[in-house]
């Protein structure tokens, strides 16, 4: 993920999980170590598209709707793949012998929310390239599971921030599931939208 999207992902999760809608860019720059510039330029996006309000001081989300089809659509969900896979098992099995990792996409709105809008075929975890080995073994994969074209497990490269959060951020599963091929993703958008109310 860019250091971009690591601002638009905090102050998401600040404005749909905490409501609180109003930052400063200089909390943000001292919470990543992202020089200001860089949260000014972000900032600066938002509010050229109506989806934040800048202040004297601090800016102000007042569209979160726009701020996040923003992000889904410069985020690059195929850059981060670190390995993607054919495990021949159901999808449930998958997510029950998964190693202790962070999900998104369908099974973590499955798991957040106690639902799921579709059935699904693929699973989606964050991990870190020294993880990968302990996913290797736990689901056998050969070379002719990682050549397969047609892989139902993704590892997305994890970024050093996401476990300061308790939980993955709505935000994030939103982003994941907006930059998903398969038809029944627009399917959990639409639900997402709902629940979100926006």
């Amino acid at each position: 993920m860019k250091k971009i999207e690591l601002i638009y992902r905090d102050i998401l999760y600040n404005a749909t999980e905490k409501e609180r809608f109003e930052m400063t860019q200089s909390e943000l720059s001292k919470k990543f170590g992202i020089s200001l510039s860089i949260v000014n330029a972000a900032v600066k996006r938002l509010g050229a598209i109506g989806a934040v309000k800048i202040l004297q001081r601090s800016f102000k989300i007042i569209d979160v709707k726009k701020a996040l089809y923003y992000w889904a659509s410069i985020r690059n969900l195929g850059k981060d793949i670190l390995l993607s896979a054919r495990v021949e098992m159901p999808v449930r099995e998958i997510e029950r012998s998964m190693p202790n990792l962070i999900f998104t996409a369908y099974t973590a709105y499955k798991f957040r929310f106690n639902d799921v809008p579709a059935d699904y075929s693929e699973v989606y975890v964050y991990a870190n390239e020294d993880e990968l080995d302990s996913i290797k073994k736990r689901f056998n994969l050969n070379e002719k599971n990682l050549k397969s074209k047609n892989p139902n497990l993704f590892v997305l490269k994890k970024d050093a921030f996401i476990e300061n959060y308790k939980a993955i951020p709505l935000a994030q599963i939103f982003v994941d599931l907006w930059n998903l091929k398969e038809w029944y993703a627009q399917e959990f958008v639409k639900n997402f939208e709902a629940r979100l109310g926006i």
